[in-house]
This record gives structure tokens, C-alpha cells and sequence, in this order.
């Protein structure tokens, strides 16, 4: 059975000029997915998806966490 990981990644979320909906991440330098959709939503999932598939042919990113003050 593989071993489940949650990977946080910042995406951006925007609407073009025609009114599709873009999500774009970054999940390493040089490596990112772009996800659209009519919804919001779907965007979200487009992108979630095409990142499941970098992450399954590259493996998951490193990752670092910072608290910064307020």
C-alpha cells in the first residue's frame, strides 16, 4: 500500500479577459501545472490534478516552513 502525503503548494487564481478561470502553481523551479475551468472550482481541480501527475513522475518537492512575524 503507498504511503499518503499531504503536499502544500501556493497557487495563483485569476480569471482572463474571456472569463475562464486559471490556477497556476509552481511545485519545484522550473516544474509547475496551470489547471481552467468555468468555476473557480474547477480550475482548483484541473490543477490538482495535473499536479498529482508531476508529483507522481517526479516525486514530492522538498519542503521548508517559516514563521514570519505578523
Amino acid at each position: 500500500m503507498a504511503e499518503s502525503r499531504t503536499v502544500t503548494v501556493p497557487v495563483v487564481v485569476e480569471r482572463d479577459e474571456e472569463g475562464v478561470w486559471c490556477a497556476h502553481a509552481q511545485l519545484r523551479p522550473g516544474l509547475g501545472a496551470h489547471g481552467e475551468g468555468d468555476t473557480e472550482e474547477a480550475a482548483l481541480s484541473d490543477l490538482r490534478e495535473a499536479l498529482t501527475g508531476l508529483i507522481e513522475e517526479f516525486g514530492v518537492p522538498r519542503e521548508l516552513s517559516i514563521t514570519v512575524a505578523a
